[in-house]
């Protein structure tokens, strides 16, 4: 799926979109990144609704990114390494079905890319336990209300910033250096 010309979208749900979004956005390649809800049967949901877990909505991510810089496979590999793809609708302190480790591919050619990297991750053993990440169609996006939107810039001094995002893009510069924007 192109958005702009020459980009294509990825949509991944890892936990708190605000996560997702802090270390995404970071990458070279990527051209934008929208915090917001997928997977779910309410219409427009707000934040508030989709903290119930009551209308099958994910926090997810929709990533806007230049194959010609970065691939999906790429953002996938990054993916597998913020969140942990092996709790069930739960990622650190944050649990219910919104938090849900899930893959929402635009192209078959993704939901084969995604399917032969789980497979992967599965025959090496790279994680203690199995993977519950769900690859699944992508069927409609909702972006977040304004105040999500680069939610850790703006804020990191809050107190979920300070002690679950900002360590989470620590570890994740460090690795990924060589990838990040200037």
């Amino acid at each position: 799926m192109s958005s702009r010309q020459g980009t294509e979208t990825a949509t991944l749900a890892g936990g708190c979109f605000w996560c997702l979004e802090a270390v995404f956005d970071s990458l070279e390649g990527v051209v934008s990144v929208c915090p917001g809800f997928a997977g779910g049967t309410t219409v427009n949901p707000t934040y508030e609704e989709v903290c119930t877990g009551t209308t099958g909505h994910a926090e997810v991510v929709q990533i806007t990114f230049d194959p010609r810089v970065i691939s999906f496979q790429d953002l996938l590999e990054v993916f597998f390494n913020i969140h942990d793809p092996t709790t069930l609708n739960r990622q650190g302190p944050d649990v219910g079905t919104q938090y849900r480790s899930a893959i929402f591919y635009h192209t078959e050619q993704q939901r084969q890319i995604a399917e032969s990297m789980i497979a992967e991750l599965e025959a090496s053993r790279a994680f203690d336990l199995p993977i519950v990440t769900e690859v699944v169609p992508f069927t409609v996006f909702y972006p977040a209300e304004d105040y999500h939107k680069n939610y850790y810039n703006l804020n990191p001094s809050q107190p979920y910033c300070r002690t679950v995002i900002a360590p989470k893009l620590a570890k994740f510069r460090k690795k990924y250096q060589d990838r990040l924007k200037e």
